[in-house]
């Protein structure tokens, strides 16, 4: 049986890692996070302790050694050898990721991995772009969305289960600022491909939504 490409688009907030990591569990595929690639390079970029210009992320990220591997089932992320698995999810990450997704050199770099690892199928990837862009010709194409007061929820839920003291209310300016970033962009900005099924997942469990997903692959 032919291992499929599974593209999973959307928003910040939206789900897209928890249920890709699921869906590729189920199916015994290899999952790509793209956003941690992207985070890895946000990371290298504050360790310089130069300002955060554009100069100096495309020049972080030229050289950059990005790597993900699976241990004991979970995704582990190396940037340059170090394991930045938890260091990458810092609200400082977070701060610049977009401002460092959005410059074309570092896509295209990015993009050129992400491809690799695509090639012999059998993988699900999750991003903003996968199916307008980096993978055009996945065999399934979802956009996973949600309201904002419902991805700033479970944004909150998961920063106070690491500890982090944030405001809901920043929280949602956040996420809208992020929206109109991504899809504003001028370089593959977050758009939803006319093929690709959208999944509102606003009120929905996530067995509900990975069972959505799973339907489509058959």
């Amino acid at each position: 049986m032919k291992k499929l490409v599974l593209a999973i688009d959307g928003p910040a907030g939206a789900g897209k890692s928890t249920i890709a990591k699921l869906v590729a569990e189920k199916l015994g595929y290899v999952y790509i996070d793209t956003g941690a690639m992207y985070r890895a390079v946000a990371w290298k970029v504050l360790q310089t302790g130069q300002p955060v210009t554009d100069e100096n992320i495309i020049q972080t990220a030229k050289d950059i050694d990005v790597r993900l591997r699976y241990e004991s089932g979970a995704l582990r992320v190396e940037a340059d050898g170090t394991d930045v698995t938890e260091s990458i999810r810092t609200p400082e990450v977070t701060g610049i990721v977009s401002q460092v997704a959005r410059l074309l050199p570092v896509r295209e770099k990015m993009v050129t991995l992400q491809r690799k690892m695509a090639e012999n199928g059998g993988v699900v990837m999750d991003g903003r772009d996968i199916a307008s862009k980096v993978l055009p010709g996945a065999d399934v194409k979802v956009f996973l969305t949600a309201s904002i007061e419902e991805r700033a929820t479970r944004r909150w839920r998961e920063m106070k289960d690491k500890g982090y003291d944030v405001s809901m209310e920043k929280l949602k300016e956040e996420i809208a600022a992020r929206d109109k970033m991504d899809t504003e962009r001028e370089v593959s900005p977050l758009v939803r491909v006319p093929e690709a099924e959208l999944l509102d997942t606003t009120g929905m469990t996530i067995d509900e939504v990975v069972a959505a997903v799973l339907a489509l692959c058959r």
